[in-house]
């Protein structure tokens, strides 16, 4: 039913005033078709990429170069301090690797706790369904 003045309120319709629908999810091709054609085939490193990311494919080349390089006679300080200086960031990578592992299993716990609190049969049931 209209109101007895709807003429008098008229309802316009400016650009970008009305209801609004976006997409939130980024899109993120336009990295891999960066790649000029001289460096690589955009869409076989974006294929690439969602197999390993880069960080860990560098983790997997740091962690076997670090087990090669143990016990390596370094011939100049220089490079015996960039081993050195490898091992120091491998360990504080762990360990910021450590503290998010940390953070999930504590966030796992607070959940499970509010779960078993809020809804006891939901908690039984997924007791039930996980791996002792």
């Amino acid at each position: 039913m209209f109101p007895w003045f709807w003429w008098w309120a008229p309802q316009v319709r400016w650009p970008f005033s009305g209801d609004v629908v976006q997409d939130i999810a980024p899109d993120t091709r336009w990295f891999f078709g960066a790649i000029p054609p001289q460096a690589g085939v955009g869409e076989v490193e974006r294929k690439v990429f969602e197999t390993a990311s880069y960080g860990r494919q560098l983790g997997l080349i740091t962690e076997v170069l670090l087990a090669l390089s143990e016990d390596a006679q370094w011939k100049t300080a220089e490079a015996a301090d960039k081993h050195r200086r490898l091992k120091e960031l491998a360990a504080r990578i762990e360990a910021v690797k450590q503290v998010h592992k940390a953070d999930l299993a504590e966030a796992a716990e607070a959940a499970l706790r509010k779960l078993h609190e809020e809804q006891p049969g939901a908690y039984k049931a997924l007791m039930a369904r996980l791996p002792a």
